[in-house]
């Protein structure tokens, strides 16, 4: 396969099939007809977003809110990087915090590493003490952490922890539903009410619930938690709100499987585990991929709405505080999160694409 034929692969396998007409013009390969599917693909789309813009200039500065007028493309962009660069900032402080805590720690230890040589290896019950408490402050000096609250890389960071877990926990619930219900009709009529019933509940209408529960089942003393209860109950809320498209697809996929794989199963008087593994789960693939494909961006919306509530450290909580300080500038940093919002689902989308067409027998549509 030639380096063209790859690279054309790889970006149908990234679902990114616009890009093809660019490399095939840089070959020379029909010019005419590249350049004509560039401007379909790529011109047209370039000038629709600049014509957004443009609206969104001119609208911007006619509309008056109680926080000023709306921010401008321009405003939206220089509150991108300040907050780039507060992040930056923030780095550099904590970087020099542990420096400066480290220089801390090495002085005590040298302080008392010099009452030791003094004392020749037998220091007095005074200078034993002096010894210790010198130690035990460098000790403390290096266990003592940063203080400062997160950045909005951070709450990127969070947002993005949070839906996985969600996401990760739907997916082990779901697909093992799935199979049963694919593999039994008596099965999926009896989830077949729970599913219709709880499948188009709102997170809002979750969130509450979790919360208490939560709150009643997970009693660890903060100091020693793994997860902050904010965290649990935004991720449990992805996972009850995402895992319904993973177990219709997943049971669809099973169900769908050809008869004549599960004859041969029979024939060849296959354990129920090993049809499961080598016959059912490989042939309903595709499926569960496009199952989960949808699940992980129904997770993505429901989550920014969980932790506003929640108040999990990430982005739904910077959108939610931006709202509460009420100014223009937080006004374009919330459509700086918007867009961003957008950005990150775009490109899990991808993601999940990318896998789903390399489990898959043909690119999805």
């Amino acid at each position: 396969m030639s380096a063209k034929a790859r690279l054309i692969r790889g970006l149908s396998l990234a679902g990114l099939e616009v890009l093809e007409p660019l490399i095939r013009l840089v070959t020379l390969e029909e010019p005419g007809k590249q350049l004509r599917l560039l401007g379909l693909y790529v011109g047209a789309p370039f000038l629709a977003f600049l014509g957004f813009l443009a609206v969104w200039s001119g609208a911007a500065r006619a509309i008056v809110t109680n926080y000023g007028t709306l921010p401008t493309p321009a405003e939206v962009w220089r509150e991108a990087g300040n907050l780039a660069r507060q992040h930056a900032e923030s780095r550099a402080a904590e970087a020099e915090f542990y420096r400066g805590q480290e220089g801390r720690a090495a002085s005590f230890e040298a302080a008392a590493a010099r009452l030791e040589a003094d004392a020749g290896g037998a220091p007095s019950a005074a200078a034993a003490k002096q010894i210790a408490l010198l130690k035990e402050r460098a000790e403390g000096a290096r266990s003592r952490r940063y203080s400062s609250g997160p950045t909005y890389l951070d709450q990127i960071a969070t947002s993005l922890e949070t839906v996985f877990a969600g996401f990760l926990v739907a997916s082990l619930v779901a697909i093992p539903i799935g199979i049963l219900c694919g593999l039994s009709k008596v099965f999926m009529s009896a989830m077949n009410p729970l599913i219709q019933i709880f499948k188009p509940v709102s997170p809002l209408a979750w969130l509450p619930i979790v919360m208490i529960v939560v709150g009643a089942l997970y009693t660890t003393d903060p100091r020693e938690a793994w997860f902050e209860k904010s965290f649990i109950s935004s991720a449990f809320t992805v996972a009850l709100c995402s895992l319904w498209p993973t177990l219709v697809n997943t049971a669809l996929g099973v169900a769908s499987i050809d008869p004549d794989h599960v004859n041969v199963a029979r024939v060849l008087r296959l354990g129920w585990w090993t049809r499961i593994r080598k016959i059912v789960v490989p042939s309903a693939l595709p499926l569960i991929f496009a199952g989960l494909r949808i699940s992980l961006g129904v997770g993505w919306m429901v989550l920014i709405a969980a932790e506003m509530l929640a108040q999990n450290p990430g982005l739904g909580k910077f959108v939610w505080d931006m709202f509460q300080n009420g100014s223009s500038q937080t006004l374009a940093q919330i459509m700086v999160a918007v867009f961003t919002i957008g950005l990150i689902g775009f490109l899990l989308d991808r993601t999940m694409i990318v896998l789903q067409r390399l489990v898959g027998h043909e690119a999805p549509a």
